[in-house]
């Protein structure tokens, strides 16, 4: 596929590291020149110097060619713009990043479809949504729903407290016949492996699990850990993740939102009748104290400084809050802020690159997520008639080795996958993948 990115900065880098993995042909259009020299002196992404609202640059960039163009700026018009433009001189599909959710209503997408742009997203809002998730399920350090929630993606760290850690996978499902899952990756250290049998849990590792959601209990209680509700939550940082956040949960439970900008918390408090707005520093100990930080149940951190965040959730963990989520706008900090004890993050890049990455992927690629602090995503794919999956047992696929299958959902049937299953057309199919395997997996579904 040919992909036209523009961007001004980290997003659009990180797309198009992420996208020219899948063996896209990429273009990143940047205003910027020092970004473009470096792009072209680190990769073999082909780039653009200039502003993508410009009909000249765009065709420079090959848009009469191009199948998808992505503009992910900082300024939503620069982005709805040159969408709109790139459709007009004959790209096939466009996605157009946007501040304002309002643009996300039914009667707004009409309009933008008219003009060109076939898809928006709103970084923030995905932000939220992932928020409101992690703050449902406390026990787990990441976790996503497939399939309308039929199955079920955790990432949970293995506790001292653990009754598996030595053993091995076989041995757990042997004491555990009744519980049906599959740990799909294993992350120890600074190192991802695709388990089998054979492989040991240890301590502190990162394991992630395909489950049903009736298993997910269990799991926990063997991993060490326990789930608790979240009554009282502490988010500081007013801005859009902060308001976003706090309007989908400000009538389930109780809301302190903390934020140093006199302005904005009186304008947040027009926004948010059932949240209490505080003005403040939550960086001064004195102040938490003051703000019964030990009476939290969780504790957000999403301003736009991912040092204030980290630190903001390092006081709050020393209090004993024990649920903390950072946000991380360098992607780089979430392997130290995993060695560090904050497990779970969330990252823009990140969330945004997951809802983007799908309209990349072939048609039969119902959903995708990159995963946090790993090099790896997972997929969900629709079976198609006649695919290469479809042919054998799963034990005699030949799947790569740098790929696993995790689940199945079949109608309203959940099945956890094992060797000796026949995956059938129209079947939804969880797959975890590193890099260097997810094209060879799409191969399989096609």
């Amino acid at each position: 596929m040919r992909i036209i990115i523009a961007g001004d900065g980290e997003v659009g880098y990180y797309l198009a590291q992420l996208l020219s993995k899948d063996y896209h042909s990429i273009t990143v259009i940047d205003p910027h020149e020092d970004f473009i020299s470096m792009v072209s002196s680190q990769t073999e992404i082909l780039t653009v110097s200039g502003d993508p609202t410009s009909p000249q640059v765009l065709k420079d960039a090959g848009i009469k060619r191009c199948d998808l163009f992505i503009a992910v700026v900082h300024d939503e018009r620069t982005n709805i713009i040159a969408s709109s433009l790139a459709k007009s001189l004959g790209s096939k599909e466009t996605i157009a990043r946007i501040n304002n959710v309002e643009f996300l209503e039914e009667d707004f997408e009409t309009y933008f479809k008219s003009i060109g742009v076939d898809h928006l997203v709103c970084p923030e809002r995905l932000a939220a949504e992932e928020l409101v998730r992690l703050l449902s399920q406390t026990a787990a350090t990441e976790y996503y729903d497939f399939a309308n929630g039929k199955l079920l993606f955790l990432l949970i760290r293995v506790e001292s407290t653990s009754s598996v850690i030595g053993m091995t996978l076989d041995d757990i499902g042997k004491l555990n016949p009744s519980l049906d899952f599959r740990a799909i990756a294993i992350h120890r250290n600074t190192e991802t492996i695709i388990p089998r049998g054979n492989d040991t849990i240890n301590e502190n590792d990162l394991v992630y699990v395909v489950s049903k959601p009736e298993g997910v209990d269990m799991i926990m209680k063997l991993s060490g850990k326990t789930s608790y509700e979240v009554d009282n939550l502490m988010i500081v940082g007013g801005g859009r993740i902060g308001q976003k956040t706090s309007i989908r949960l400000q009538d389930k439970i109780n809301i302190k939102l903390v934020d140093f900008d006199m302005e904005r918390c009186e304008a947040l408090s027009g926004i948010l009748p059932k949240t209490l707005i505080i003005k403040g520093d939550a960086r001064n100990i004195e102040f938490l104290k003051d703000e019964d930080i030990a009476g939290m149940d969780a504790f957000v951190a999403v301003t736009d400084d991912s040092e204030t965040n980290i630190l903001t959730c390092l006081l709050a963990k020393h209090f004993g809050v024990k649920r903390v989520i950072p946000l991380l706008e360098n992607i780089e900090y979430i392997d130290i802020t995993q060695s560090i004890g904050l497990d779970t993050t969330i990252n823009k890049k990140l969330i945004t690159a997951s809802y983007i990455a799908r309209y990349s992927m072939s048609s039969n690629v119902s959903g995708i997520r990159c995963l946090h602090g790993i090099d790896a995503e997972a997929f969900e794919f629709v079976v198609q008639p006649n695919a290469k999956v479809t042919r054998k047992l799963i034990k005699d696929l030949g799947f790569p080795n740098q790929a696993t299958i995790g689940g199945i959902v079949r109608g309203e049937q959940v099945f956890i996958a094992n060797g000796d299953f026949q995956i059938c057309e129209g079947d939804t199919v969880l797959v975890f993948a590193l890099p260097t395997a997810i094209s060879k997996v799409e191969k399989y579904f096609n």
